[in-house]
């Protein structure tokens, strides 16, 4: 086991106050807040307010439409709370598919015939018959980044890393911060990785880029000392294509709607998937594929986990819906998610999905999680167009 592993599954497993209970004993709520955090202690008398704080409100679905035998869609409604192996909306095709914590799909597809209205929904979906769906490789990104270090690692640069290539692939990944305690660059593994994506990225036939391959490539291709997650996102003749493995993802917004989100990878709370050289750690192969349809105007905002653990989705999109309608820029579109995820981040008195999430897992903290920020975000557009 790697001493990252070692060291993250030591301190879960202390926070969850499991000293001198047994292997198999249920998780008991912790009195404690979580140390180094930047969060505040919840009372019990302290609940969650306002509509962002409803939690998990249920899951639904039926047969898919035009679906072959054995395939249902579902969609989760959890007042835009990310949680680990629950998607907004997933068909699942010959008997399902499990998303618990701990599994994941070679391939996930985002089916617009799997779509319904329903106004009862806390964010409304939205389909793709109201959008030309161009077959060919007529779409590209234009993309822009914006990248805020954690206050205490901006002398070093933080342990973030990310690129954008050519109009068609991004990727971030979010170095393991564990390994600074053994004198090592935490985040240099992340930008090896990311480098080596590129690379492997150039590799491929540019109207077919298979992402697998891309990641397997880098991951096999970086030696240094350390681990990240990883999450890479091409755009293809038939929309979109991604791979992610961790905290790391992305959203994808349409007419100021979510259409999709990533799902988070974990093995328990706040220990995330990681790569890692050689086969000490998680493995590409456990990295979960989405296909998802999209058209210009969408909008895509890839992040790591100081992103989605501070904003909602609810959060992300209305500054998207105001960017655009500006006619703002995508790097001054992901300098403002930015900003808000590191003002939600240093407030105390607020709710996060991070705060929800530790609450879920019996922890009693609030406010954000002070991390570094990583915002990637670009704009599908038809060749042509600026």
């Amino acid at each position: 086991m790697s001493p990252a592993i070692a060291l993250r599954r030591a301190a879960a497993w202390l926070l969850r106050g499991a000293a001198g209970a047994g292997a198999g004993a249920p998780r008991a709520a912790s009195s404690a807040a979580l140390p180094g955090l930047g969060g505040a202690l919840l009372s019990p008398a302290r609940g969650l307010q306002g509509s962002e704080a409803a939690g998990f409100l249920g899951i639904w679905g039926g047969p898919a439409a035009g679906g072959s035998g054995g395939s249902w869609w579902f969609r989760c409604a959890a007042s835009s709370v990310p949680r680990p192996g629950l998607l907004v909306e997933q068909l699942l095709v010959g008997g399902g598919r499990s998303f618990a914590t701990g599994a994941a799909p070679e391939e996930v597809s985002f089916s617009p015939a799997a779509r319904e209205a329903d106004v009862s929904q806390p964010e409304k979906s939205v389909g793709t018959s109201d959008k030309t769906m161009l077959g060919d490789r007529s779409l590209k990104l234009v993309s822009g980044v914006c990248y805020l270090p954690h206050p205490d690692k901006e002398e070093t640069g933080g342990e973030d890393a990310h690129f954008i290539w050519d109009e068609q692939a991004i990727g971030i990944a979010d170095g393991v911060g564990g390994w600074a305690s053994y004198g090592i660059d935490a985040g240099q593994y992340a930008r090896d990785i990311m480098s080596n994506a590129v690379t492997a990225i150039e590799e491929e036939p540019k109207d077919s880029i298979d992402l697998t391959r891309v990641l397997e490539k880098a991951h096999s291709s970086t030696t240094v000392p350390g681990s990240s997650t990883a999450c890479i996102i091409a755009i293809t003749n038939q929309g979109i294509q991604a791979i992610n493995l961790g905290d790391s993802g992305f959203i994808v917004i349409r007419d100021g709607c979510t259409l999709c989100r990533s799902p988070v990878q974990q093995h328990d709370f706040n220990f995330s998937y990681q790569l890692q050289s050689g086969n000490s750690s998680d493995l590409p192969n456990a990295a979960q594929v989405f296909k998802v349809p999209v058209a210009s105007g969408d909008v895509i905002v890839a992040g790591t986990d100081g992103l989605f653990d501070n904003l909602y989705n609810n959060d992300i999109t209305a500054v998207v819906v105001h960017a655009t309608r500006a006619g703002l820029e995508p790097q001054v579109t992901a300098q403002k998610i930015a900003a808000l995820a590191r003002q939600r981040a240093q407030d105390k008195n607020r709710p996060t999905p991070f705060s929800t999430a530790a609450q879920d897992a019996g922890y009693r903290y609030y406010g954000g999680k002070l991390d570094d920020i990583t915002v990637v975000v670009s704009y599908v557009t038809a060749f042509g167009n600026s």
